[in-house]
């Protein structure tokens, strides 16, 4: 479904992805995991339009999309739930889903994605006419998902979800995760957390310093000893 090939980022002179590769099949859940500054986020902004890469290719369902433009990659079928939220904290919690279905003009459709996302996010129905810059920071996490799945998604990147998040919090957004999943929509996940992603996931990459230096099943990855230690702190 997505394939990234040769993926070179450069920021001025820092090479901050170093010709990386890898593929999400349609259905899956991937993660993709590794210390801060690895160039985890880079990856997604690159992905989804936000950054141009120095050379290599994104291609979604087998169009290359390297040069396409963020808002028209959203249209094509890819959602990205930026690290730190980013929800419109001025607009209401109904005012920012709406604006995840700019894309849409199909008033079933939109419908249809409201009803989605309320079944997905019962609080955020809850409260719909309430400031979104005053929701609790895991409100905030589900509302800025919500809005991703108001353009009906088939894949959804999302970036660092529980960040900075309570325990319980983390627990409730990694369960969305996984219905999102069951639900038909493709994930690539990038998390800190990586004794819950690789829980979830079907798949794993582990990215270094711009570069993947491990890949496979993520059960599999979870109980190699060099991640264990590197990165589930045992």
């Amino acid at each position: 479904m997505l394939e990234v090939k040769d993926l070179i980022v450069n920021y001025g002179v820092i090479q901050a992805l170093k010709g990386i590769s890898f593929e999400v099949n349609e259905g899956e859940v991937i993660a993709l995991i590794g210390a801060n500054g690895a160039g985890k986020t880079t990856t997604l902004q690159t992905i989804s339009g936000m950054l141009q890469p120095t050379s290599g290719q994104v291609l979604l369902e087998g169009t290359d999309i390297t040069k396409v433009p963020g808002h028209k990659i959203v249209s094509m079928g890819m959602a990205h739930v930026p690290e730190g939220r980013r929800v419109f904290p001025g607009l209401t919690v109904l005012e920012n889903l709406k604006m995840g279905a700019y894309t849409r003009s199909n008033k079933k459709e939109i419908g249809d994605a409201f009803d989605r996302v309320y079944e997905s996010f019962p609080r955020l129905k809850e409260r719909q006419n309430q400031l979104a810059g005053t929701l609790s920071g895991g409100e905030q996490q589900m509302l800025a998902m919500g809005r991703a799945l108001m353009s009906q998604p088939r894949i959804i990147l999302m970036d660092e979800p529980s960040m900075g998040l309570s325990p319980i919090y983390v627990e409730e957004i990694f369960n969305i995760i996984q219905e999102i999943s069951k639900a038909g929509t493709t994930v690539l996940l990038v998390e800190q957390n990586a004794k819950k992603a690789l829980a979830i996931a079907d798949r794993a990459y582990v990215l270094e310093t711009g570069n993947i230096v491990l890949s496979g099943d993520a059960k599999t990855l979870m109980n190699d000893d060099s991640i264990k230690k590197a990165y589930l702190g045992e």
